[in-house]
């Protein structure tokens, strides 16, 4: 029987599991937690469409467009075209089986959100990840009950299995019993961002380790556009983690300022009168950073009926920060939020290993070098149809042979989620929102001097992506979207490309790809 096996139960694994389920393939859903818990519960804004029931005249072509513009032209825009094309379907089918978008009567409300000047952003108040992987959740019961879905959860990657230069399978250990086992099939990594990279800075959840990133690129996996990470403006810390606060805020007429000369200076709108606070994540980062003082986000001025919409954000301000952002203005900073880099992935989510693909947050795609609100949760869908799609296809009508198990009868704990600390403080200090030649040079340095002798298998992998990252934000020599480079503040046209990272013989190696363009009709 074929099979295909998708390691992360997120969004994009379940819409991969979804579709591979819908045509009639079994698959295996491989993760360390249940979807319940996965990352994409925590996203909060909405997912983008150009569905135009606003009035404004928005078009697919649009949307298209400030999305290439967004990634700051590094995007693959037959990816982008295929993305955009497919958003409102997407949403059409969500709300059929049974996504409580907000509504006014039969029409979906649509939201601005930034680096957009259309309202194309629908949502559940501002749980829209939580309320989306419901539903997924529930259409992917109906496909394990029919045994085309089967899901193994607080299960680990440990391996892919490679044979004559394709991937035929993953080797997977049961964290509860320390089992070990082969499962043979194409493989889909759906397995979010590289979180654990940076403890304590990110709004994502440490238990994505990025270790599937990192095992491929071990393996020989490319990966791509690592020096891309985007900080999103509106954060707080709490304990371990930095707090979201949607983009959702702003977009119902939340207004970031300082204090200049005893009161608000409102500078995103003194600078960029068009857009303002919803100006693309990356450039009010800088300009929070430049101001040099502390930015507070004001929502004092949002309006009574707009508050119903973003209810659950007031009660994680009340429960978390101990501020009732309706009466009173929160301190924010940026923290990191998305990885726009990952596996190095074409516009059918191919990876450069046969038989391996990859979608949603660990896949390089549809982003370029900053991406959109709204977009994450949109990619991922589409993404991992189209992953699966592509998955079909390579594995046409073979079968394959049947799991192999090893039995240790003995639990493993997950005990290494966080990166170790020297290499977290290293990439910190390099990685932030403005590098220099200066400090990007001493981090590998310092990276490449390290001890790693008493390292676990996993902080040894992700070292070497470390030290990818690095070389990657030091080969740039230039300011794109979330690569801000003081030493290069222009952005170049020579490097309009993708980078490329490849391990190999214990070298990594760094080259530049073109970037496809849309194919003309």
């Amino acid at each position: 029987m074929r099979k295909i096996n998708i390691i992360g139960a997120g969004l994009a694994g379940l819409s991969a599991a979804i579709h591979l389920a819908q045509e009639g393939i079994a698959c295996r859903l491989i993760s360390l937690q249940p979807s319940e818990r996965a990352q994409s519960v925590m996203a909060e804004g909405g997912i983008n469409a150009a569905l135009n029931t606003m009035g404004e005249e928005d078009t697919v072509e649009q949307h298209f467009a400030d999305t290439v513009r967004g990634g700051a032209y590094l995007a693959d825009e037959n990816a982008v075209q295929g993305l955009t094309e497919h958003a409102p379907e997407i949403v059409r089918r969500l709300c059929s089986i049974g996504v409580p978008f907000n509504r006014k009567g039969q029409e979906l409300v649509l939201r601005n959100f930034g680096g957009q000047k259309k309202k194309r952003t629908a949502y559940s108040k501002s749980s829209t990840g939580k309320i989306l992987m419901s539903a997924l959740i529930d259409e992917a019961r109906k496909y394990e009950a029919k045994g085309l879905i089967k899901r193994y959860p607080h299960h680990c990657l440990t391996s892919l299995i490679i044979e004559n230069n394709a991937c035929i399978g993953v080797e997977i250990t049961d964290l509860y019993t320390g089992n070990e086992g082969k499962l043979y099939g194409a493989v889909i990594l759906a397995s979010g961002g590289m979180n654990s990279l940076f403890p304590e800075m990110t709004t994502g959840t440490a238990v994505n380790t990025g270790d599937a990133t990192a095992i491929a690129f071990s393996q020989g996996v490319e990966l791509a556009n690592l020096e891309f990470i985007q900080y999103h403006p509106t954060t707080a810390a709490i304990a371990g983690k930095r707090m979201l606060i949607s983009e959702a805020a702003r977009g119902e007429g939340g207004r970031l300022y300082v204090w200049e000369n005893n009161q608000p200076y409102y500078f995103m709108e003194e600078k960029y009168p068009e857009l303002g606070n919803l100006m693309p994540r990356d450039v009010i980062s800088r300009e929070m950073i430049k101001t040099g003082k502390q930015v507070y986000l004001e929502m004092a001025g949002i309006p009574s009926e707009a508050w119903s919409r973003l209810s659950d954000l007031r009660d994680e301000c009340i429960r978390l920060l101990g501020v009732d952002p309706h009466g009173c203005a929160i301190e924010v900073s940026p923290g990191i939020h998305y990885f726009m880099g990952g596996i190095y992935v074409d516009e059918k989510h191919r990876t450069s290993l046969s038989g391996l693909f990859a979608a949603g947050e660990c896949a390089c795609q549809y982003h370029g070098a900053n991406r959109l609100g709204g977009n994450s949760m949109l990619g991922a869908i589409y993404g991992g149809s189209v992953a699966a799609e592509s998955a079909s296809a390579y594995i046409g009508n073979s079968a394959v042979k049947e799991p192999e198990w090893n039995e240790k009868h003995q639990s493993r704990l997950l005990n290494d989620y966080a990166v170790n600390d020297e290499v977290a403080k290293i990439l910190r200090d390099a990685l932030g929102i403005f590098r220099t030649e200066e400090t990007l040079v001493k981090a590998l340095n310092d990276l490449n001097t390290l001890d790693s002798s008493g390292y676990s298998e996993n902080d040894k992998k992700r070292l070497e992506v470390a030290k990818a990252m690095v070389m990657s934000a030091l080969n740039r020599k230039e300011s794109r979207g979330a690569h801000t480079r003081t030493d290069y503040p222009e952005t170049s046209e020579a490097f309009q490309k993708t980078t490329v990272v490849q391990y190999q013989n214990g070298n990594i190696t760094l080259s530049m790809r073109d970037i496809a363009r849309r194919v003309a009709e």
